[in-house]
């Protein structure tokens, strides 16, 4: 039998989560040499029982080097040379770039748009933490383990964990788009005890686009745009008309004349009723005057004309009847002294 000196794993690949030492007929001798590099765990195995676990460093197998393997193979007296044993080397680094998306939309209940479904793509990275516990619970004795063996089972944890975050959230569907961080912190946060109980830590949690039906996107845009038209109506109007003069221009036959007839008409209506102002106005103004001069009343001061009404003259302002400064009574003619006091007034 050949005899492993020098134990190692010189990892190259990027997605290697296990690799078994393919120890086929070797065998393992009292002094051997162990190297564990950093971001690796060693872990030597019995009949596919985990014994003893070897943290990032370089080890001489000796007895007290393999307390539990020695304890399983029942070396009453230490070390017993040779012996063969199952050897894996666990990766221990970050697993970063990792895709997620949802296979199928999330119905999310909405307040405003009832029951809508929502997709949502991102990246997650991950990395062993308890090497004894994902071999226990996942990789088992399988002689390789990949980041592709265990991809689906976390896409479904992962999905779950979106679905309930979401839920709980309460955040309307136009706003989730402004909460994705705090979305994604809020998965994270559920997902890694789920992870911990796999041996994993999860270590970042993103959300990269978040997307709703393209029929709701559809009307969502039709609205914003009849609401900018809206706000704008009368520039999109002046916007149109000079467009239409400006293709009327280029079409001097029947088109052109139409819509010359056409501004023409418009033009023709607005003076029109521009017009009918200024005279509806001065006929206003014809007939008032008219009505104070059949009444036949005139200020005794200017002679101007006065309504039957009046009190002072829009002329000169003075009042229409003239009275004694003196007692206040009512003066008639063009006296010189009052007929109730005497006093003179002319």
């Amino acid at each position: 039998m050949a005899i492993l000196k020098v134990i190692e794993w010189e990892d190259n690949s990027s997605d290697t989560i296990v690799y078994k030492v393919d120890t086929k007929d070797n065998v393992i001798k009292r002094g051997s040499k162990l190297t564990v590099r950093e971001s690796q765990v060693a872990i030597f195995c019995d009949k596919g029982r985990m014994a003893d676990v070897f943290l990032p460093g370089f080890y001489t197998l000796e007895t007290d080097s393999i307390p539990v393997l020695t304890k399983l193979l029942s070396w009453k007296y230490g070390f017993q040379t040779p012996f063969k044993s199952d050897i894996y080397f666990v990766n221990t680094k970050q697993f970063t770039g990792q895709k997620w998306g949802t296979a199928n939309p999330i119905i999310v209940r909405d307040a405003d748009y009832g029951a809508v479904r929502v997709r949502g793509f991102g990246t997650y990275s991950y990395r062993v933490k308890d090497a004894y516990k994902f071999m226990t619970e996942l990789s088992g004795t399988n002689s390789s383990f990949s980041t592709q063996d265990i991809t689906d089972h976390i896409r479904s944890m992962l999905v779950m964990g979106i679905s309930d975050a979401i839920g709980e959230s309460g955040i309307p569907v136009l706003d989730m788009a402004g909460n994705l961080m705090e979305l994604a912190a809020t998965v994270k946060k559920s997902l890694t005890p789920k992870f911990a109980s796999m041996g994993l830590a999860l270590e970042t949690f993103t959300f990269e686009s978040f997307s709703m039906p393209p029929e709701l996107e559809k009307a969502l845009d039709e609205t914003t745009k009849l609401g900018m038209m809206r706000r704008n109506m009368d520039v999109y109007t002046q916007m149109a008309q000079a467009d239409a003069l400006r293709e009327a221009a280029k079409n001097p036959g029947m088109a052109g004349t139409a819509m010359g007839a056409g501004i023409g008409m418009g033009m023709g209506m607005g003076m029109g009723n521009m017009f009918a102002g200024m005279a509806g106005g001065m006929g206003a103004g014809a007939g008032a005057g008219a009505g104070a001069a059949a009444g036949g009343k005139h200020c005794i001061h200017c002679g101007a004309a006065l309504g039957a009404s009046a009190k002072f003259c829009p002329e000169c302002g003075k009042p229409v009847e003239e009275t004694c400064p003196k007692c206040g009574a009512k003066l008639t003619g063009k006296g010189k002294f009052c007929p109730e006091c005497g006093a003179k007034v002319r």
